[in-house]
């Protein structure tokens, strides 16, 4: 709590912000500094409660030092749950868009795969069996399958700014977290399960891609980035992909 207190009087800025993701940013900081009021209001009425404990309690003792103080902190809960509810309202929190790019994200201890449907936009089929990483096949694509022929696989994920992502998280083995910082975005990767996130990047940049769940000894090593990108660098990446396969 005091480290928090110290950061908020620092004004310690949060991460990079590259989605427009502003009103949840003040949400945050909101919540922070209602910890920070509601942290000094408590220590302050142990040390009324220590000074005055051998006083004689009166009504209007016990109500400054008892019924006063809580109901601050219901009033300032109150507030925040309002304040939260609000927010949370006016997102439009429904699937991605039809037009969204569609991305596979596969967690494997301890790396991250990304897979792209290649030019006729379908996935192809995965097969256990065919898990084969020293050969190039991490996924286990189906090279039976026509419609896996064109899809990429890559260990960075590349996006194009300004346009709605739609992702599909999945994992071979234990339960990972995809995080993304800057994205304020995170969500588990489980496996036998296919997760969705969507989003749209606005700032082009680097970004780090973390593992937000404790997944094995070599967690602390299982970092990807993300790479936001113009459109036309984008299709650039593409074709070049698409030429090496």
């Amino acid at each position: 709590m005091i480290a928090v207190a110290a950061l908020q009087l620092a004004n310690w800025p949060l991460p990079f912000d590259a989605g427009n993701n502003a009103a949840f940013d003040r949400y945050l900081r909101l919540n922070l500094n209602v910890i920070l009021v509601l942290f000094a209001v408590a220590n302050v009425m142990l040390l009324v409660g220590v000074l005055l404990r051998k006083r004689k309690a009166t009504p209007w003792r016990q109500f400054a030092i008892e019924y006063a103080p809580l109901t601050v902190f219901a009033c300032a809960l109150i507030a925040v749950a309002i304040y939260s509810e609000q927010l949370w309202a006016r997102q439009r929190f429904v699937g991605a868009a039809p037009d969204a790019m569609q991305v596979e994200v596969t967690g494997v201890q301890f790396v991250w795969y990304f897979r792209y449907p290649g030019k006729d936009a379908h996935f192809g089929q995965t097969k256990p069996q065919f898990i084969a990483p020293g050969e190039g096949n991490p996924l286990g694509l189906d090279r039976s399958d026509p419609t896996s022929n064109d899809d990429i696989v890559t260990s960075e994920l590349v996006l194009p700014a300004g346009r709605e992502v739609d992702l599909a998280l999945e994992s071979q083995d234990v339960i990972h977290g995809f995080s993304v910082p800057e994205l304020r975005i995170k969500q588990y990767a489980t496996p036998g399960q296919r997760g969705h996130l969507h989003f749209t990047a606005t700032k082009p940049g680097s970004y780090a891609i973390l593992c937000a769940n404790v997944c094995g000894m070599g967690h602390y090593r299982m970092t990807s980035t993300l790479r936001v990108v113009t459109p036309e660098e984008f299709a650039a990446w593409l074709r070049a992909h698409e030429v090496k396969r």
